[in-house]
Protein backbone atom coordinates (compact mmCIF):
# COMPACT_ATOMS: atom_id res chain seq x y z
CA UNK A 1 0.00 0.00 0.00
CA UNK A 2 1.13 3.17 -0.65
CA UNK A 3 0.46 6.68 1.18
CA UNK A 4 -2.97 7.31 0.34
CA UNK A 5 -4.55 11.29 1.02
CA UNK A 6 -7.41 12.97 1.10
CA UNK A 7 -9.10 15.89 2.73
CA UNK A 8 -12.49 17.29 3.68
CA UNK A 9 -14.71 19.68 5.30
CA UNK A 10 -17.51 19.95 7.45
CA UNK A 11 -19.54 22.63 9.58
CA UNK A 12 -20.78 22.19 13.23
CA UNK A 13 -24.47 22.05 13.86
CA UNK A 14 -27.19 23.32 16.31
CA UNK A 15 -29.46 20.83 17.68
CA UNK A 16 -33.02 22.36 18.23
CA UNK A 17 -34.11 19.16 19.87
CA UNK A 18 -31.11 18.24 21.73
CA UNK A 19 -29.11 14.66 21.87
CA UNK A 20 -28.52 14.29 25.64
CA UNK A 21 -27.22 10.76 27.33
CA UNK A 22 -26.95 7.44 25.16
CA UNK A 23 -28.53 4.20 24.73
CA UNK A 24 -25.36 2.39 24.23
CA UNK A 25 -22.10 4.62 25.06
CA UNK A 26 -19.46 2.39 23.00
CA UNK A 27 -21.90 2.88 20.02
CA UNK A 28 -22.94 6.66 20.43
CA UNK A 29 -26.45 5.45 19.94
CA UNK A 30 -28.31 8.76 21.79
CA UNK A 31 -31.41 8.09 24.21
CA UNK A 32 -33.47 10.43 21.73
CA UNK A 33 -34.06 10.98 18.26
CA UNK A 34 -32.54 15.12 17.42
CA UNK A 35 -33.03 17.70 15.31
CA UNK A 36 -30.53 20.79 13.80
CA UNK A 37 -29.56 23.07 11.38
CA UNK A 38 -26.08 22.61 9.95
CA UNK A 39 -24.29 25.64 10.61
CA UNK A 40 -22.79 27.54 7.42
CA UNK A 41 -19.51 30.05 7.55
CA UNK A 42 -18.35 27.83 10.33
CA UNK A 43 -16.47 24.78 8.95
CA UNK A 44 -13.52 22.23 9.57
CA UNK A 45 -10.70 21.20 7.47
CA UNK A 46 -9.08 17.74 7.82
CA UNK A 47 -6.57 16.28 5.52
CA UNK A 48 -5.96 12.46 6.11
CA UNK A 49 -2.69 10.52 4.98
CA UNK A 50 -2.66 6.79 5.51
CA UNK A 51 0.82 5.85 5.41
CA UNK A 52 2.30 2.06 5.87
CA UNK A 53 5.74 3.48 6.43
CA UNK A 54 4.49 5.53 9.26
CA UNK A 55 5.97 4.14 12.60
CA UNK A 56 3.48 6.29 14.43
CA UNK A 57 0.53 8.70 14.53
CA UNK A 58 0.47 12.52 14.22
CA UNK A 59 -2.09 14.55 15.15
CA UNK A 60 -2.23 18.34 14.95
CA UNK A 61 -5.27 20.12 15.51
CA UNK A 62 -5.57 23.89 15.34
CA UNK A 63 -1.78 24.14 14.68
CA UNK A 64 -0.40 21.97 17.82
CA UNK A 65 -0.55 18.84 18.75
CA UNK A 66 -3.72 16.68 19.71
CA UNK A 67 -3.88 16.44 23.67
CA UNK A 68 -3.74 12.45 24.41
CA UNK A 69 -7.40 12.03 24.79
CA UNK A 70 -8.15 13.79 21.41
CA UNK A 71 -5.23 11.84 20.13
CA UNK A 72 -6.92 8.32 21.64
CA UNK A 73 -10.32 9.12 19.79
CA UNK A 74 -9.22 9.88 16.62
CA UNK A 75 -7.14 6.46 16.96
CA UNK A 76 -10.07 4.67 17.54
CA UNK A 77 -12.34 6.18 14.65
CA UNK A 78 -9.33 5.34 12.09
CA UNK A 79 -9.07 1.95 13.55
CA UNK A 80 -12.68 2.02 12.69
CA UNK A 81 -12.41 2.72 9.42
CA UNK A 82 -9.36 1.24 8.36
CA UNK A 83 -10.94 -2.52 9.51
CA UNK A 84 -13.42 -1.46 7.28
CA UNK A 85 -11.28 -1.48 3.91
CA UNK A 86 -9.02 -4.51 5.33
CA UNK A 87 -5.95 -1.87 5.92
CA UNK A 88 -3.15 -1.49 8.46
CA UNK A 89 -1.72 2.07 8.37
CA UNK A 90 -0.61 4.90 10.40
CA UNK A 91 -2.06 8.22 9.77
CA UNK A 92 -0.68 11.77 9.54
CA UNK A 93 -3.86 13.96 10.54
CA UNK A 94 -4.09 17.89 9.91
CA UNK A 95 -7.69 19.50 11.24
CA UNK A 96 -8.21 23.48 11.78
CA UNK A 97 -11.25 24.77 12.59
CA UNK A 98 -12.20 28.26 12.06
CA UNK A 99 -14.31 28.84 15.36
CA UNK A 100 -13.78 28.09 18.82
CA UNK A 101 -13.43 24.39 19.96
CA UNK A 102 -14.79 22.82 22.81
CA UNK A 103 -17.13 25.85 23.82
CA UNK A 104 -20.50 24.50 22.98
CA UNK A 105 -20.35 25.25 19.24
CA UNK A 106 -20.30 21.37 18.21
CA UNK A 107 -16.46 21.50 17.55
CA UNK A 108 -16.44 17.37 17.88
CA UNK A 109 -19.78 17.16 15.28
CA UNK A 110 -18.08 18.75 11.99
CA UNK A 111 -13.90 17.59 13.47
CA UNK A 112 -15.59 13.68 13.20
CA UNK A 113 -17.94 14.67 10.27
CA UNK A 114 -14.73 15.71 8.08
CA UNK A 115 -12.20 12.99 9.58
CA UNK A 116 -15.06 10.43 8.34
CA UNK A 117 -15.02 11.57 4.88
CA UNK A 118 -11.54 11.72 4.71
CA UNK A 119 -10.12 8.94 6.24
CA UNK A 120 -13.02 6.67 3.69
CA UNK A 121 -11.42 8.63 1.22
CA UNK A 122 -7.66 8.22 2.16
CA UNK A 123 -9.11 4.29 2.53
CA UNK A 124 -10.79 3.61 -0.70
CA UNK A 125 -14.13 3.74 0.36
CA UNK A 126 -17.00 4.97 -1.28
CA UNK A 127 -19.98 4.57 1.39
CA UNK A 128 -23.55 6.69 0.65
CA UNK A 129 -24.04 9.25 3.26
CA UNK A 130 -26.18 7.34 5.63
CA UNK A 131 -23.50 5.25 6.23
CA UNK A 132 -21.70 7.74 6.37
CA UNK A 133 -23.65 9.24 8.84
CA UNK A 134 -23.63 6.41 11.08
CA UNK A 135 -19.51 5.92 10.68
CA UNK A 136 -19.45 10.01 11.84
CA UNK A 137 -21.66 8.65 14.84
CA UNK A 138 -19.50 6.52 16.47
CA UNK A 139 -16.62 9.22 16.68
CA UNK A 140 -19.12 12.43 17.88
CA UNK A 141 -22.97 11.23 18.16
CA UNK A 142 -23.44 15.31 16.69
CA UNK A 143 -21.12 14.28 14.08
CA UNK A 144 -23.81 11.99 12.46
CA UNK A 145 -26.02 15.28 11.90
CA UNK A 146 -22.89 17.37 10.58
CA UNK A 147 -22.80 14.97 7.44
CA UNK A 148 -25.91 16.61 6.03
CA UNK A 149 -26.48 20.48 5.57
CA UNK A 150 -29.01 22.36 5.93
CA UNK A 151 -32.54 21.07 8.62
CA UNK A 152 -31.43 17.72 9.64
CA UNK A 153 -32.75 14.69 12.02
CA UNK A 154 -31.06 11.87 13.37
CA UNK A 155 -32.76 8.90 14.80
CA UNK A 156 -32.56 6.86 17.49
CA UNK A 157 -32.62 3.21 17.53
CA UNK A 158 -31.19 0.43 19.63
CA UNK A 159 -29.03 -0.44 16.94
CA UNK A 160 -26.12 0.23 14.82
CA UNK A 161 -27.98 0.24 11.69
CA UNK A 162 -30.77 1.53 12.94
CA UNK A 163 -29.00 4.95 14.06
CA UNK A 164 -28.07 7.49 11.13
CA UNK A 165 -29.17 11.05 10.18
CA UNK A 166 -30.60 12.02 7.24
CA UNK A 167 -32.03 15.79 5.23
CA UNK A 168 -35.21 17.07 6.52
CA UNK A 169 -35.01 20.19 4.76
CA UNK A 170 -32.13 21.53 2.65
CA UNK A 171 -30.29 24.98 3.54
CA UNK A 172 -32.91 27.33 1.18
CA UNK A 173 -35.65 25.81 2.50
CA UNK A 174 -35.77 28.87 5.57
CA UNK A 175 -33.42 31.75 5.86
CA UNK A 176 -33.32 31.81 8.89
CA UNK A 177 -29.31 32.89 11.15
CA UNK A 178 -27.56 31.55 13.97
CA UNK A 179 -25.93 34.60 15.82
CA UNK A 180 -23.89 32.35 18.35
CA UNK A 181 -23.10 35.01 20.72
CA UNK A 182 -19.56 33.87 22.23
CA UNK A 183 -19.45 34.77 25.90
CA UNK A 184 -16.54 32.46 26.26
CA UNK A 185 -13.32 31.02 24.30
CA UNK A 186 -12.17 28.59 27.01
CA UNK A 187 -12.72 24.75 26.25
CA UNK A 188 -15.46 23.56 28.69
CA UNK A 189 -13.78 21.67 31.98
CA UNK A 190 -16.42 18.68 31.40
CA UNK A 191 -16.70 17.56 27.33
CA UNK A 192 -19.67 16.22 26.47
CA UNK A 193 -18.41 12.40 26.29
CA UNK A 194 -18.26 12.69 30.08
CA UNK A 195 -21.53 14.44 30.05
CA UNK A 196 -23.78 11.65 28.48
CA UNK A 197 -22.51 9.06 30.68
CA UNK A 198 -24.00 10.85 33.75
CA UNK A 199 -27.22 12.04 31.99
CA UNK A 200 -28.95 8.60 33.49
CA UNK A 201 -28.19 10.13 37.46
CA UNK A 202 -30.39 12.77 37.05
CA UNK A 203 -33.86 12.16 38.36
CA UNK A 204 -35.13 14.63 35.25
CA UNK A 205 -33.73 12.31 32.26
CA UNK A 206 -36.93 9.78 32.33
CA UNK A 207 -39.56 13.01 31.85
CA UNK A 208 -37.31 14.34 29.36
CA UNK A 209 -37.06 11.64 27.41
CA UNK A 210 -40.70 10.29 27.40
CA UNK A 211 -41.52 13.41 25.78
CA UNK A 212 -39.07 13.42 23.44
CA UNK A 213 -41.19 12.46 20.76
CA UNK A 214 -44.16 15.21 21.32
CA UNK A 215 -40.59 17.82 20.82
CA UNK A 216 -39.55 16.10 17.97
CA UNK A 217 -42.88 16.24 15.95
CA UNK A 218 -43.48 19.74 17.10
CA UNK A 219 -39.67 20.53 15.87
CA UNK A 220 -40.33 18.68 12.78
CA UNK A 221 -43.60 20.60 11.97
CA UNK A 222 -42.09 23.97 12.31
CA UNK A 223 -39.99 23.52 10.29
CA UNK A 224 -41.22 21.80 7.75
CA UNK A 225 -44.28 24.98 7.61
CA UNK A 226 -41.64 27.74 8.89
CA UNK A 227 -43.57 28.63 11.90
CA UNK A 228 -41.37 30.76 13.92
CA UNK A 229 -43.35 31.08 16.86
CA UNK A 230 -43.65 27.02 17.43
CA UNK A 231 -39.67 26.09 16.34
CA UNK A 232 -39.02 29.20 19.12
CA UNK A 233 -41.16 27.51 21.83
CA UNK A 234 -40.20 24.12 20.80
CA UNK A 235 -36.21 24.95 21.26
CA UNK A 236 -36.02 26.94 24.09
CA UNK A 237 -38.23 24.49 26.33
CA UNK A 238 -35.70 21.70 24.82
CA UNK A 239 -32.75 23.52 25.45
CA UNK A 240 -33.75 24.47 28.98
CA UNK A 241 -34.68 20.60 29.34
CA UNK A 242 -31.06 19.34 28.88
CA UNK A 243 -29.47 21.56 31.20
CA UNK A 244 -32.16 20.98 33.85
CA UNK A 245 -31.04 17.38 33.07
CA UNK A 246 -27.60 18.56 33.61
CA UNK A 247 -27.79 20.61 36.49
CA UNK A 248 -29.03 17.77 38.21
CA UNK A 249 -27.01 15.02 37.36
CA UNK A 250 -24.78 13.33 39.77
CA UNK A 251 -22.28 15.49 39.84
CA UNK A 252 -23.96 18.10 38.82
CA UNK A 253 -22.46 20.17 35.14
CA UNK A 254 -23.18 23.77 35.10
CA UNK A 255 -22.00 24.77 31.69
CA UNK A 256 -23.77 28.51 31.95
CA UNK A 257 -21.84 31.35 32.30
CA UNK A 258 -23.20 34.72 33.99
CA UNK A 259 -23.48 36.06 30.80
CA UNK A 260 -24.99 33.21 29.91
CA UNK A 261 -28.03 34.17 31.41
CA UNK A 262 -27.49 37.94 30.45
CA UNK A 263 -28.51 36.99 27.12
CA UNK A 264 -30.60 34.07 27.29
CA UNK A 265 -32.98 36.69 29.48
CA UNK A 266 -32.65 39.31 26.96
CA UNK A 267 -33.50 37.39 24.26
CA UNK A 268 -36.84 36.53 26.09
CA UNK A 269 -37.40 40.20 26.59
CA UNK A 270 -36.96 40.89 22.71
CA UNK A 271 -39.33 38.06 21.58
CA UNK A 272 -41.81 39.34 24.06
CA UNK A 273 -41.25 43.30 22.80
CA UNK A 274 -42.32 41.56 19.45
CA UNK A 275 -38.86 40.49 17.73
CA UNK A 276 -38.65 37.22 16.35
CA UNK A 277 -35.34 35.31 17.76
CA UNK A 278 -34.95 32.54 19.95
CA UNK A 279 -32.29 31.13 22.13
CA UNK A 280 -30.67 27.81 22.28
CA UNK A 281 -27.71 26.61 24.43
CA UNK A 282 -25.53 23.59 23.82
CA UNK A 283 -23.31 21.81 25.88
CA UNK A 284 -21.00 24.81 26.96
CA UNK A 285 -21.62 29.10 27.81
CA UNK A 286 -22.14 30.45 24.09
CA UNK A 287 -25.73 31.09 23.78
CA UNK A 288 -27.25 30.68 20.07
CA UNK A 289 -29.56 33.39 18.76
CA UNK A 290 -32.19 32.28 16.25
CA UNK A 291 -33.68 34.70 14.21
CA UNK A 292 -35.22 35.40 10.00
CA UNK A 293 -31.93 36.41 8.39
CA UNK A 294 -33.53 39.82 7.09
CA UNK A 295 -33.71 41.34 11.25
CA UNK A 296 -29.69 39.67 11.48
CA UNK A 297 -28.54 43.01 12.06
CA UNK A 298 -31.15 44.50 14.24
CA UNK A 299 -30.58 41.35 16.74
CA UNK A 300 -26.93 41.81 16.40
CA UNK A 301 -26.67 44.96 17.14
CA UNK A 302 -28.60 44.50 20.28
CA UNK A 303 -26.28 41.31 21.06
CA UNK A 304 -23.21 43.74 20.65
CA UNK A 305 -24.58 46.05 23.25
CA UNK A 306 -25.10 43.70 26.15
CA UNK A 307 -22.62 43.15 28.53
CA UNK A 308 -20.12 40.00 28.00
CA UNK A 309 -20.93 39.31 24.39
CA UNK A 310 -17.20 38.85 23.17
CA UNK A 311 -17.86 38.38 19.80
CA UNK A 312 -20.92 37.43 17.41
CA UNK A 313 -20.90 34.59 14.61
CA UNK A 314 -23.18 34.96 12.18
CA UNK A 315 -24.50 31.51 10.23
CA UNK A 316 -26.96 30.40 7.93
CA UNK A 317 -28.10 27.05 6.87
CA UNK A 318 -24.71 25.38 6.12
CA UNK A 319 -24.18 22.92 2.91
CA UNK A 320 -23.22 18.93 3.18
CA UNK A 321 -19.68 17.63 4.58
CA UNK A 322 -17.53 17.37 1.44
CA UNK A 323 -14.52 16.13 0.22
CA UNK A 324 -12.10 19.18 -1.23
Amino acid sequence: MSTRTASAVASPNIALVKYWGNRDDALRLPANGSISMTLGGLETRTTVDLDPLLDQDTLLLNGAPASPDSHRRVRQHLDLICDLAGLRARARVVSQANFPSGAGIASSASAFAALTLAACAAAGLDFEPRTLSRLARRGSGSAARSIFGGFVEWHTADSDDGSFAEPLAPPDHWPLVDLVAIVSRDPKTVGSTPGHALAQTSPLQEARLADAPRRLAECRRAILTRDFDRLAAVAEQDSNLMHAVMQTSVPPLVYWAPQTLTVMQSIATWRAGSLPVFYTVDAGPNVHCLCPAELASEVTSRLHGLPGVLDILACPPGQAAHLI
